[in-house]
């Protein structure tokens, strides 16, 4: 011991530092080196940990479902997600992509992939520590509550088989429309999931936008902007017709706003939205008379890929395209045929489906040709339109109704078409300068062609 002491205090020949400066250096160097190996192996072994909370047992990290995509122009950098702890004892898919963990992730998807509105559902409960997905705004249940006051009925401004809609005042005095779907078969969280799927940061002045959403449970509710003055029915069916009628300019701006609303669905956005419920009732309308299209509930993605998308057959009965009530198979087309039933609809003032009338003119459609094919196109307009529009006006927007309603869904227009035809005045029409009694009698003339006139 006496021997290492003695030489411990001997130099070295490392920059002749003495022996015991020199064993200190490599015990830190030891000690350092031992530290940072072991910094690494947790460091590696943390972040091992979190991809494999990611991945799940799979060991991939599970990808946004096809069903739940985002249309083109939306932010693709813009990715969120909303996690649900979902009953185990119920393995089915909802709302979103269920991993193994059960949980779920919303975010911009997949452009490529219809939605499926018969997907089963699950029942849910909201994650507090995720507050939205990312657009809008996420209004808890107590919220839309007290917006609504309770949600009561002199609150309600509509009502049907999807649910209930209310009129509600948010604090910072904002007034919106809360929809209230109904649970019935888990049809809630299909609709919830298809309208926030179809238009959820879709801004159009003639589509009605949603702002905000609510998943408690197994509630669920959208909010969207108040539009503020009824809808197309009521307006040409209720007691509102008579009272204060639309008059035939009125009619032609509803008309157009609503067809460059559709129009967008279908060629503005990636994938193209098929409404599936174009109908008097779904058309709203503001103090100005602009038209906004609402109720995506039944709506379905289409691919730039796929010409059609083969689905259960749902709508309004008088509405739907034959082909698409015979064979299921949804495509544009069958939006542009419900067009045209509306179209029809605000020129004649009748219901597409009447009951009530005699039995030749139950069915407006049939009704409708069956008076053009007999060249008594003036008689079809709505009785409570005082001031007639021109022949010209009229026979523009009877053709267009032909057109739309061509038995035939690849001879129908495209609805950025029927905007045209309708605001524009470039119709091979020829110079008329014929009395009124022979405008009249050939109103239905050779001008008008569609083979379902001379088929009715």
């Amino acid at each position: 011991m006496a021997n290492v002491g003695e030489n411990s205090g001997e130099k070295t020949p490392v920059y002749g530092l003495k022996v015991y400066i020199v064993i200190g250096i490599c015990m830190f160097f030891v000690v350092a080196s031992v530290v940072a190996i072991v910094f690494c192996l947790y460091s590696k072994r943390k972040s091992s940990k979190r991809k494999m909370h990611l991945k799940g047992d799979s060991g991939e990290i599970p990808t946004v479902s096809k069903e739940v995509t985002d249309v083109k122009n939306m932010d693709r950098k813009e990715t969120s997600k909303i996690a649900f702890t979902v009953n185990k004892e119920r393995n089915e898919k909802g709302f979103g992509c269920v991993n193994e963990d059960n949980v779920i992730y919303i975010g911009s998807g997949s452009a490529e992939s219809t939605i499926s509105g018969d997907t089963k559902s699950t029942s849910s409960v909201v994650s507090s520590d995720m507050p939205n997905i990312g657009w809008g705004q996420w209004y808890t249940l107590k919220e839309l509550e007290v917006a609504t006051g309770g949600f009561s009925m002199e609150n309600v401004i509509g009502e049907g088989g999807y649910g209930i809609v209310y009129r509600g005042i948010l604090p910072d005095n904002s007034v919106v429309a809360v929809k209230n779907l109904l649970n019935q078969k888990g049809q809630a969280e299909k609709e919830f999931k298809v309208e926030v799927e179809a238009i959820g940061k879709v801004r159009h002045k003639n589509l009605v936008s949603l702002i905000g959403y609510c998943a408690e449970g197994t509630r669920r509710m959208l909010v969207y902007e108040y539009v503020d003055n009824g809808n197309l029915e009521q307006w040409l069916h209720s007691d509102l017709a008579h009272i204060s009628p639309l008059t035939w300019d009125t009619r032609m701006k509803i008309s157009i706003g609503t067809a460059k609303g559709i129009a967008y669905l279908h060629e503005g956005l990636e994938p193209k939205v098929i409404h599936r419920d174009i109908k008097s009732s779904n058309i709203l309308l503001d103090k100005r008379w602009n038209a906004r299209v609402s109720d995506f509930g039944l709506a379905k993605l289409l691919g730039s890929d796929a010409s059609y998308v083969t689905t259960r057959v749902m709508g309004t009965f008088g509405c739907v395209a034959p082909e698409y009530a015979s064979t299921g198979m949804l495509r544009e087309g069958s939006d542009v045929y419900s067009f045209g039933v509306l179209l029809m609809e605000i020129i004649s003032g009748r219901s597409p489906v009447d009951y009530t009338r005699p039995p030749g003119e139950v069915n407006m459609v049939d009704w409708f040709k069956g008076m053009v094919a007999s060249r008594r196109g003036e008689e079809v307009l709505d009785p409570l339109i005082k001031v007639l529009p021109s022949s010209r006006a009229l026979k523009r927007a009877l053709l267009v109704c032909l057109r739309c309603l061509d038995l035939d869904a690849s001879k129908r227009p495209k609805m950025g078409q029927v905007v045209h035809m309708l605001e524009g005045d470039d119709f091979p029409f020829r110079a008329d300068n014929r009395s009124q009694r022979d405008k009249a009698s050939s109103l239905a003339g050779p001008t008008v062609t569609n083979k379902d006139s001379t088929q009715a």
